[in-house]
C-alpha cells in the first residue's frame, strides 16, 4: 500500500516536472567484502545504517539495469578516473516522462 502511495507521488511529481530520473548515472555498486574494507578503516563516521545498505545494493542493481534496459546508455558502470563529458550521453528530454517511470515500475520484479 504504501509503495502505490509513493508511486503516485512520484508520478504527480514527474508530471509536475518536479522530479524525473537523471540524464546520466555513474553506478559502481561494491561487493559486500569491498563494503566492509572501506568501512574499516572509517571509525569516525557512525554509519548507523551500513547493514541496511549493504542489503538494498542488490535491489539498486536492479533498479539501474532495469533504467539501462529501457533507456540504453543512461546507466555508466563504473566511476572513471576522470570525466570526459564528451563521452556522457547527450541531456534527456524524457527525464520527467511518466511513461518511462510506469515502464521502469513494470520492468522490476514482482514482490
Amino acid at each position: 500500500m504504501r509503495f502505490e502511495h509513493e508511486l503516485a507521488a512520484a508520478r504527480q511529481k514527474f508530471t509536475q516536472l518536479r522530479l524525473g530520473i537523471a540524464d546520466v548515472v555513474l553506478l559502481s555498486i561494491p561487493n559486500p567484502q569491498q563494503l566492509l574494507r572501506q568501512r574499516a578503516p572509517d571509525p569516525a563516521r557512525r554509519r548507523r545504517h551500513f547493514d541496511l545498505h549493504a542489503r538494498l545494493a542488490a535491489a539498486l542493481a536492479e533498479w539501474y539495469r532495469a533504467v539501462d534496459r529501457l533507456d540504453p546508455g543512461r546507466v555508466l558502470d563504473g566511476f572513471p578516473l576522470e570525466l570526459d563529458t564528451a563521452v556522457l550521453p547527450p541531456s534527456r528530454s524524457n527525464r520527467h516522462d511518466r511513461d518511462l517511470l510506469d515502464s521502469l515500475i513494470d520492468e522490476l520484479p514482482a514482490l
